[in-house]
């Protein structure tokens, strides 16, 4: 009888949980922990042998965890640490050290893709297409740049899920301008960046694989009947708010026509960028396409949700790829890149 793959599933919980804790209260409310929930029982779908761990603000366990049931495979979908999202590349890291192979992107990609300003630079490097930006670190002078013109989008620099984005990050003025990079700073204790805001359909491409990659087909992003005067971009509101997504109709649909050859080359393009990145796994680019069909990236997101109802499983349901499939899939790639030795130090290029 064949042995059983061993699936270690390693989430973050926002309290302490022991080891061996079920997360059945959890687990059972539709609007908490979805995406651990639909993941577990996809393992369990394809005969893995599944334990769970959260995490808080303690790794012990997981080391405890690791030695103990020594799993073939870590499922990794921690995205905060004591809640800290900068702290999810170490994480990963942590796993690199223990030589365990896990799902997603490397510490150095994590790393990278968390850093809005640092991807930019290294896509607009490899001559791809980025809004023009300035950063602004906490301590230092604030001030609108000439080189990036208004509007402008204010974010924090190393945040995702668009947390700290809103209407109000759109701003028009130099007075705004400043306002909210010191916002950014005082209120939530970030450091910032300014981009231009560029005008255009939102649209999330994801691509899977290391050697072989797959484009999914492209989801957009709908902004419904969102007030005229309201700028449309991707707030968290119109992102995790299901009570304002109903009430301005925001959804995410599969892409409507394009132009003749925008597919195609937004596909080219994603492939680019993805190995410019040095990914190896899956990632969701989110873009925009302008009214010329000119293709921006707004900014990659490494280990992006992957819940039944969130754009990666939609574009792979699209594509003909069940649910147990791409979680399958994904632990594949796992298994494949650790093989490899894909994410080592001493990897080429």
């Amino acid at each position: 009888m064949k042995k059983k793959l061993k699936v270690l599933e390693l989430f973050h919980t926002p309290y302490v949980t022991p080891r061996g804790y079920e997360f059945k209260e959890e687990f059972a409310d539709p609007e908490n922990m979805y995406t651990e929930r639909d993941v577990y029982e996809a393992l369990l779908a394809n005969g893995y042998e599944v334990r769970r761990l959260g995490l808080f603000n303690d790794i012990a366990p997981l080391l405890e965890e690791v030695k103990e049931f020594q799993p073939d495979v870590v499922f990794n979908l921690v995205e905060v640490y004591n809640d800290n999202t900068y702290l999810e590349k170490n994480i990963a890291a942590l796993l690199e050290l223990l030589n365990i192979p896990y799902t997603g992107a490397s510490a150095d990609v994590l790393l990278i893709c968390n850093n809005k300003a640092l991807s930019k630079k290294i896509l607009r490097f490899h001559r791809l297409k980025v809004a023009r930006f300035h950063t602004f670190y906490r301590g230092q002078k604030v001030w609108r740049p000439q080189t990036v013109k208004l509007p402008a989008v204010i974010k924090p620099l190393c945040e995702e899920a668009s947390r700290g984005i809103s209407q109000a990050s759109v701003v028009d003025s130099d007075a705004t301008f400043v306002e909210r990079i010191r916002f950014i700073h005082d209120n939530m204790q970030l450091d910032a960046i300014a981009e231009e805001y560029i005008e255009g359909r939102e649209l999330y491409v994801t691509v899977m694989g290391n050697k072989q990659l797959k484009v999914l087909p492209s989801r957009e992003l709908k902004f419904g009947e969102l007030p005229d005067d309201e700028p449309r971009i991707a707030t968290y509101k119109a992102k995790w708010d299901d009570k304002y997504r109903a009430r301005w109709k925001i959804k995410s649909v599969a892409t409507g026509k394009l132009a003749d050859g925008v597919a195609e080359n937004l596909a080219e393009v994603c492939k680019r960028a993805y190995r410019a990145l040095n990914m190896n796994s899956y990632v969701r680019f989110d873009i925009r396409v302008t009214a010329d069909n000119k293709i921006y990236f707004i900014e990659p997101n490494a280990n992006p949700c992957i819940a039944k109802i969130d754009e990666v499983a939609q574009a792979a349901q699209k594509d003909g790829m069940d649910y147990n499939h791409l979680i399958r899939r994904i632990v594949n790639m796992a298994l494949a890149n650790h093989a490899s030795g894909h994410g080592k130090l001493n990897r080429a290029g």
